[in-house]
């Protein structure tokens, strides 16, 4: 009797992961494969993939120069689209240039497609202070830092710390290219079996694609790694982030990652 083969699988405990891979990681759809997953915070995965820890992993669009050949990009399981950018918050109003000037500011982390286009739209940034993603709002309101560059759900909870919204760099990016915003992708090792990373990108598509049809399958698994979280804020995020780029990245999409990566080399596609 054959035995399906185990591939390790990085994503993070954020709602749109744990909603988008329920169904692949509890066995749900048919798969020539099961699914040992990994839950990191997502500049956590990104560091591991310099050294090819897991067999399919997601990663930032900000990383993927980095990583270089270990890994080549899927078209399912992304996120990215319009309205889904990362925030600079501040303690009090101020114009971008003064966030930029007046202090260190708290980043969730250098590879990470944020810091990207943190980078793009202030090339003369220095003052940096790296953090997990949900200690930034905690720094920004405590004046640890001056402002900060926040992720996630913090897009959606940092008013309730008292913070103000510097710049959306989201609506920056899609004011500059007319792109959507690449957040982040699966990659599958470069070196897996090219029909087992197919076999891959077809039940990873099933996945999202059954987060879709069958929404209440997967709360207790949400909000068991969201338990901070409101279900309020859970139902946003999963809204905002897993959209039909999870399904396909499309053209448009893979148009958007080469000019985010622009000088440096993207993962290359399956």
């Amino acid at each position: 009797m054959s035995t399906k083969p185990e591939l390790t699988f990085g994503y993070s405990p954020c709602p749109n992961d744990t909603f988008a891979f329920h169904a692949l990681t509890h066995g749900l759809i048919d798969a020539p494969f099961t699914i040992k997953p990994v839950l990191l915070d997502i500049e956590e995965l990104n560091r591991r993939a310099h050294d090819g820890a897991f067999d399919l992993t997601k990663l930032s669009v900000g990383a993927f120069a980095a990583v270089g050949e270990r890994y080549r990009l899927l078209r399912s399981g992304a996120a990215l689209g319009k309205g889904v950018g990362p925030l600079v918050v501040a303690r009090a109003p101020m114009s971008f240039e003064e966030a930029i000037a007046g202090g260190p500011m708290a980043i969730p982390g250098r590879e990470t497609t944020a810091y990207r286009l943190l980078r793009l739209a202030a090339p003369s940034l220095t003052n940096t202070i790296e953090l997990r993603y949900d200690q930034v709002l905690r720094a920004v309101a405590n004046a640890e830092v001056h402002a900060g560059l926040i992720i996630h759900e913090s897009r959606f909870t940092y008013a309730d710390h008292g913070l103000h919204k510097v710049i959306d760099l989201g609506d920056w990016w899609e004011h500059e290219t007319q792109l959507p915003v690449p957040l982040a992708g699966i990659c599958a090792r470069s070196d897996m079996d090219p029909t087992l990373a197919n076999a891959a990108e077809q039940a990873i598509r099933a996945s999202v694609q059954y987060a879709f049809d069958h929404p209440e399958t997967s709360r207790d698994y949400v909000r068991a790694h969201a338990q901070e979280m409101s279900a309020e804020v859970c139902a946003q995020h999963i809204a905002l982030y897993v959209n039909e780029h999870s399904l396909d990245i499309g053209a448009e999409g893979l148009a958007a990652i080469d000019r985010l990566v622009a000088v440096d080399r993207p993962a290359s596609v399956a």
